[in-house]
Order: structure tokens, then sequence, then C-alpha cells
């Protein structure tokens, strides 16, 4: 673990690039704008460079922007939607589930909603359980979604870009410990004593200029291996880098797969890596039960394989200290040792 938000933000940080892909559409359509709470002071480049017209503000209503974005879209513009935190995507569900995740099916295809949700994630940092969860599981499992959790500078910027080109609806989840403006805003002063459990930075890759769109439902081997895959997304992606170059030392050759989107999910690449290593790990900071851990348990074996198979993820409501939240989160620590536990189960 390291500690201090300065040094995180200096060796990953996402939101710089997500930014530039913003900027950069909003250059070639004008039908792109951006609201959301406080995004003029928080996206201030965008807001001096297009003005308050296309950069609003709005009250803080998640329910009432959210709901005004649906509408936005349906009506040929195309909003890139600021909800904080994606645990406040609650007081919006309504829109989420019952509106534009729907409204092309039930339309027959004559409407469509291109409308991002950018919000931020994780915890990690000291936030407690109404703002550190992940819940891309929740959110996949609603037909009609989209789900993107990128793990690089690189995939945040295109990524976006294919977000904001979709004629659907896409929520665009960036985690706070890799995003420096918001680990900076949400572990601000009053943390400065707390330890952030910020895994090392393993570079971000180029971003092409101008920003190229990435594939929706391609996943990345981040690492080769021949032993065990490891399946994640986000933050765990570099804590399963991590873990992957401890475990080499004692012999292990472990393969780390970044999904990049949860919906839609890359199966195939996920069954060739498992049908290769005979092993799945898989590391998810949401919610164990009933979420990405099972479905890609399901994948597994609904194509035949019968992989040795476990999973770390978030058990319990996360707790706000940061002693108790770094035992309840996945860890470095928690993959390496169920990676051995996996190998011994085969030995």
């Amino acid at each position: 673990m390291t500690a201090g938000r300065k040094q995180a933000a200096k060796r990953l940080d996402l939101g710089p690039s997500v930014d530039r892909a913003v900027a950069e559409a909003m250059v070639r359509d004008e039908r792109v704008l951006v609201f959301g709470e406080d995004v003029a002071l928080l996206r201030p480049a965008l807001f001096a460079r297009f003005g308050a017209s296309r950069v609003m503000n709005t009250p803080i209503s998640e329910s009432a922007f959210l709901g005004s974005a649906v509408g936005a879209a349906m009506a040929g513009l195309r909003p890139v939607v600021e909800i904080m935190l994606v645990d406040f995507i609650a007081v919006a569900m309504s829109a989420v589930l019952n509106e534009m995740a729907k409204i092309s099916s039930f339309s027959g295809g004559r409407w469509t909603v291109p409308l991002v949700v950018r919000a931020t994630c994780g915890g990690g940092y000291g936030d407690g359980g109404q703002h550190s969860q992940a819940l891309w599981g929740m959110l996949g499992g609603i037909a009609g979604l989209k789900v993107c959790v990128p793990s690089t500078p690189a995939d945040a910027a295109g990524i976006m870009r294919a977000a904001i080109e979709d004629d659907g609806p896409v929520i665009f989840l960036e985690h706070k410990l890799i995003s420096g403006l918001w680990l900076d805003t949400m572990g601000g002063s009053s943390r400065d004593t707390v330890t952030f459990d910020v895994p090392e930075g393993s570079g971000g890759g180029e971003v092409a200029e101008p920003v190229a769109a990435l594939p929706l439902g391609q996943a990345v081997v981040r690492r080769t291996g021949s032993d065990v895959t490891i399946a994640s997304v986000g933050v765990s992606v570099h804590r399963a880098l991590q873990a992957a170059t401890e475990l080499e030392r004692t012999g292990v050759s472990a393969e780390v797969i970044d999904l990049r989107t949860v919906q839609p999910l890359d199966r195939d690449g996920v069954r060739a890596s498992v049908s290769r290593t005979g092993r799945l790990l898989v590391v998810d900071e949401d919610y164990r039960e009933f979420g990405l851990t099972g479905e890609l348990a399901a994948v597994m074996l609904e194509a035949g394989l019968a992989p040795r198979f476990a999973r770390v993820a978030t058990d319990t409501v996360i707790p706000y200290a940061r002693s108790l939240e770094s035992a309840t989160l996945p860890s470095v620590r928690r993959i390496v040792d169920a990676v051995r536990t996996l190998m011994e189960a085969t030995a």
C-alpha cells in the first residue's frame, strides 16, 4: 500500500485522458454536451472552451438531471452526464432501469438513447459503504445497458470515445484510486494521515491523437501466463499484475486479463485463456453474490470447461475504518493467497 494522494495521481490518472476524449467529441459533434453536479468547477478546461451552454451545472438531484438527459438523448442530443459517485445512481434508478435501458427495445429501435453516464466508483481510501461501492455487477445485469470500467488512461480515452459514439446508454465508471482528481477530492486533507490502498502504476499506454475508439466488449491480456488466468477490471487489474509478479518468484505463471467492459463481456477472450491455463481466479471489487464472479463461472460451465475456480470479491457492506475496509476489499495479498490455494488444489 502507498500513502498519499499526490503519489497515486502521479503514477496513474485516468481523468485527463477521459476529459480529452470528451473535448474531442464536443469539437466533432455539437450535439455532445456535459452536465451534472459542479461540472463547471470539475471540468474547468471544458467549461472555458465550450461555455455554459454545453457544460452545465445542475442542482443536486440525480433523478432530475438524469431523467432530463434521457429526454435530451431521445430528442437528438448526445449527453455525457456526470454523477459524482456511482452509489448515488440509486437516486435516479428509475431513469436507468425503466427508461434509458428499455426505450430502444420498447420502440422497436425507432427511439435511441445515446447517453453516457460518467461516474466514480470504488473504495480503498476510507469513505464508507455509501461512497465506495463498485456496482458494475448490478448495472451490468440490466438488459439494454453497456457498462465500462477502464484501468489505463489510453483505454479510458478510447472507451469514452466509443461510449459517446454508441447509440445506446453506456455507464462509464472511473475508479477513484486511479483517477487523480477524484482521489484528491474524495480523499481530501482530512485524510492526510490515512494510508490509501493504491496499487503501483504499471503504465497507461500512449493516448492516440486524436483519440481512437476502442471496441466495447473486447478484453485485453495485460500479462501472459500458463498456470492460472486472473480476470478483473479497473484498479484490481493493477493489483492482479502486482500479484502475478510476486507469484512468478515462486514459479507460478499467471495470465492477467483486463475485461475493460462488464457488459458486453468478452466471454470468448476469457474462455480462450482458461482453456490454456485450466484455472480461473476472478478478482472483483463489487459484491461477491450475484455478480461478475458468478457470471464468469457460469460462462466456463456453459462452454464445457471445468477449470479450478476461485474468486476474490467484496463479501459485505464496506466499512468506514480503513483497517476494516482493507480486509474487506480485494488486495494483492488476497489474490496471491487465492492463486496459491488453486495451485495446491491441483498439485
